[in-house]
């Protein structure tokens, strides 16, 4: 009887672990701590230029849900980050980068930003 009910808790602890990770599966690909450096980078070359008033960031992921987030960087409508010139030359697996920080980092994600 005993082992039968462990079974079942082994069994259920596995399922739902599983289950989970699908879910953190989700989104985009790429790497979120890479994203992070190379937005705050990014973020700080636009203010060295003028781009932007403050050299701290503005912008932080949990600004918006990850939907929101998705469909800003999946259409490439990153005009709310200033400076055009800047995004433009970052390559796409950089994008993907930030991206991931930022969906990952969400207001509604399991782990959202909590700072700027």
């Amino acid at each position: 009887m005993f082992k039968k009910s462990m079974l079942t808790i082994m069994v259920l602890i596995f399922v739902l672990v599983s289950f989970s990770m699908t879910f953190a599966s989700e989104g985009p690909e790429g790497n979120d701590r890479k994203g992070k450096y190379t937005y705050r980078k990014v973020y700080k070359a636009c203010a060295e230029t003028g781009g932007v008033e403050s050299a701290t960031p503005t912008i932080s992921p949990a600004d918006k849900t990850m939907g929101q987030w998705k469909e800003i960087f999946e259409n490439k409508n990153l005009d709310e980050f200033g400076c055009k010139d800047n995004w433009a030359a970052l390559p796409a697996e950089d994008i993907l980068d930030i991206y991931s920080y930022f969906y990952k980092h969400a207001s509604d994600s399991p782990t959202p930003a909590k700072c700027k």
